[in-house]
């Protein structure tokens, strides 16, 4: 019966796991916003820099670097709208799950 439970558990991590990859809505406007090169912004208005966060593990089970990263641009996308913003520039990573972002008007 232990082993039932535990394979239970366990799947129902794994159903959890499979499902957090969508786990970040897209905001209105955000997919005009696009990823660029620091030297593709030279001539844009910076509009600041923004650190974003998600979950890099559900419970003892980590999430897809693939699928983190997509998160992290996705809230990065959606907080460029707020500011104002059309182009990002990715940053600083220092663990899985957090990232920098440099935000910038480059179209009129």
């Amino acid at each position: 019966m232990n082993t039932l439970k535990s394979l239970f558990a366990l799947m129902s991590l794994v159903a959890v796991s499979a499902c957090s990859s969508v786990i970040i809505g897209e905001k209105t406007g955000s997919d005009h916003v696009s990823l660029a090169n620091p030297d593709q912004v030279k001539n844009c208005q910076s509009k600041g820099k923004i650190n974003v966060s998600v979950i890099a593990k559900i419970g003892i089970l980590p999430r897809s670097e693939e699928d983190v990263e997509s998160n992290l641009y996705q809230m990065a996308r959606n907080n460029a709208v707020d500011n104002g913003a059309d182009t990002l520039v990715k940053g600083e990573s220092p663990e899985l799950g957090k990232r920098q972002f440099e935000m910038y008007k480059c179209r009129p």
